[in-house]
């Protein structure tokens, strides 16, 4: 854990400085909303507008960019993986405004909201449906947070998918797994 420890403190060293300070998403900030699971790369939601100077700091760290898009870039530096969301959307935007500190194994940092964090996994399993893992967080979430989780908020980001129906099959598992 400590080289993950070291990985993540470097890579909010190098987050001095942007327009928003980027927060944590996927894996690592399932555990601030009380769901565990392995990970082998550290994901931040990050301002679009900060892409560039991040991407040149990371190359100076000794990463490798494997992947840039628009949305999104993928950094290998050895073994230690660095994936970057870009926020360009207005609710991506919003979702990386409205992330809190939290205390986390790896120290303070801002993490997304567990309903973002829920958006976010059902726009990774819409683009690749073979990501069962994701489809695994979203239930693990939806489980973990039963009863503090905006459903308002959660139901938006399936009907923006069109999973609606996914939404209540998962819910109806969970109410089934309670009774």
């Amino acid at each position: 854990m400590s080289r993950l420890v070291d990985q993540i403190k470097q890579a909010v060293a190098a987050f001095v400085g942007c327009k928003t300070t980027p927060a944590l998403i996927g894996g690592l900030a399932l555990a601030a909303h009380q769901v565990v699971r392995a990970t082998r790369d550290a994901d931040f939601l990050v301002d679009a507008d900060d892409a560039d100077r991040l991407h040149g700091i990371l190359l100076g760290l000794g990463y490798r960019c494997v992947h840039r898009s628009e949305d999104a870039a993928n950094y290998l530096r050895d073994d230690e993986g660095l994936d970057l969301l870009y926020a360009h959307r207005p609710i991506a935007r919003r979702l990386l405004g409205e992330a809190s500190e939290r205390a986390t194994a790896l120290g303070t940092l801002r993490v997304i909201s567990a309903e973002g964090l829920i958006g976010f996994k059902l726009q990774a399993l819409v683009n690749n449906p073979s990501r069962t893992r994701d489809l695994d967080d979203i239930r693990a979430l939806l489980r973990a947070q039963r009863g503090k989780l905006n459903m308002a908020e959660v139901h938006e980001y399936f009907a923006l998918f069109d999973r609606t129906g996914l939404l209540d099959e998962l819910l109806a598992q969970i109410a089934d797994e309670a009774s």
